[in-house]
């Protein structure tokens, strides 16, 4: 019996989203070569969709596809010329077991070991995450050239340039001894946020919001949760994102215009994030010192669980944010601060702190400092000020939907 192609093809496609970090993880081991390994899995999902028509869909995709997987690679490797040299491991690992039964350094699978070699510093930023993306969440070049704004032929050199770099500075493919662990892990967790921030709001574009990213952020978070259960940070970082995940779909109006948490319906939050957000924060919270994932996600606490945006306690918010700066110094955390200040003590006082950030040069050319002055100008009534303010932000600013924003309240100031 032929099983129906549309839902052969719906269950590749929900192996592919829930195995493709396993399965990958679990062929790089063989192979040592993460171009060999790609090839080898890419062809283990093609393979399902015709195989799985006339044998059915298994009761473990996963480990039907490593063993698949794995298989080519062996052969690849072999008539490559190369089976002396990686025999031994070939020999141990003949029947492929599901990757997630992995014991090996106390972790219970392969993918931290991938995990932390697409995030090894001696590659920069830029190519982690798209190393990451291309890797660990399994989006196609394309996808990958998308999320950074550039040509498929410009992200496939950056790959190619990033992978070929592990291969020259012989990175190993292992998690690195217990004292190396955490300055690895807040590598990887590094670029999660930033994952995540990139498709928050978008920096440039017609979108707010880049979905496909954020849900790739939290995917990989969730990943490293189960990976890590019992490190703080990570559970911070979880916090952080489903804390502030839970109101994206309260960002916009339905005409698509910017909506401020002021302006958002909070009944609309995702209760069930906000609920798991704040239980992580109580976690990530009882290490010292707390994590700078954890005091954002606790900011982020504050306003999830105010009922109403009159009900927002800023002075806690300032509060944490001052605790924030001791722990993580960052001229945009400090920006942060100022503008939690003018809610609670006041616009002038808010306009104060901004100001003394004025000379910051990380704060140059930063959309949100005039932004955030042009605002504290319009709540004090200097319109000439908040009008200047609010054209410099327009200039610095790239989103579509911001600059939206930012041209309506321009206008309302005549």
């Amino acid at each position: 019996m032929t099983a129906d192609p549309d839902a052969v093809a719906a269950a590749v496609a929900d192996a592919h989203r829930r195995e493709w970090a396993f399965v990958l993880a679990a062929t790089v081991r063989v192979t040592r070569d993460l171009d060999v390994a790609e090839e080898c899995v890419q062809e283990a999902f093609a393979a399902a969709l015709t195989e799985w028509r006339t044998a059915g869909v298994p009761a473990r995709p996963g480990a039907w596809l490593t063993t698949v997987a794995r298989r080519r690679a062996l052969n690849v490797l072999r008539h490559s010329g190369v089976e002396r040299r990686h025999l031994p491991l070939l020999v141990e690992e003949e029947v492929a077991p599901d990757p997630r039964d992995d014991g090996a350094h106390g972790y219970p699978d392969d993918r931290l070991r991938l995990v932390v070699t697409c995030c090894h510093p001696a590659l920069d930023r830029p190519a982690q995450v798209a190393l990451t993306l291309r890797l660990l969440c399994g989006l196609s070049t394309a996808e990958v050239a998308r999320a950074f704004l550039v040509s498929e032929p410009t992200m496939a050199a950056r790959l190619t340039r990033a992978k070929k770099k592990i291969a020259v500075a012989r990175i190993p493919y292992r998690v690195p001894p217990p004292a190396e662990l955490p300055a690895r892990v807040d590598a990887v967790l590094a670029v999660v946020h930033l994952l995540f921030t990139t498709g928050h709001t978008v920096p440039a574009g017609e979108e707010l919001v880049r979905r496909d990213l954020v849900e790739r952020a939290l995917q990989l978070c969730r990943m490293l949760r189960g990976l890590l259960p019992g490190d703080p940070a990570v559970a911070g970082l979880l916090a952080l994102l489903l804390l502030t995940d839970a109101r994206r779909d309260t960002r916009t109006a339905d005409d698509g215009r910017l909506l401020l948490l002021e302006d958002q319906d909070r009944a609309r939050w995702d209760g069930a994030a906000i609920t798991a957000g704040v239980a992580l924060v109580r976690e990530a919270l009882r290490a010292r010192p707390p994590s700078r994932y954890a005091l954002q996600a606790a900011i982020a606490a504050v306003h999830a669980e105010a009922p109403t945006w009159a009900d927002t306690d800023w002075r806690e918010i300032v509060a944490l944010y001052g605790v924030l700066t001791s722990v993580w110094p960052s001229p945009v955390v400090a920006l942060n601060r100022a503008v939690a200040v003018g809610f609670a003590s006041g616009p002038a006082a808010g306009l104060a702190a901004l100001d003394a950030l004025a000379a910051e040069p990380q704060l140059a050319g930063y959309g949100y400092l005039p932004a955030a002055r042009a605002d504290l100008l319009r709540r004090l009534g200097r319109v000439a000020e908040a009008r200047e303010a609010y054209g410099e932000a327009l200039l610095l600013t790239g989103n579509a939907v911001e600059r939206d924003f930012l041209a309506r309240r321009l206008a309302e100031l005549g």
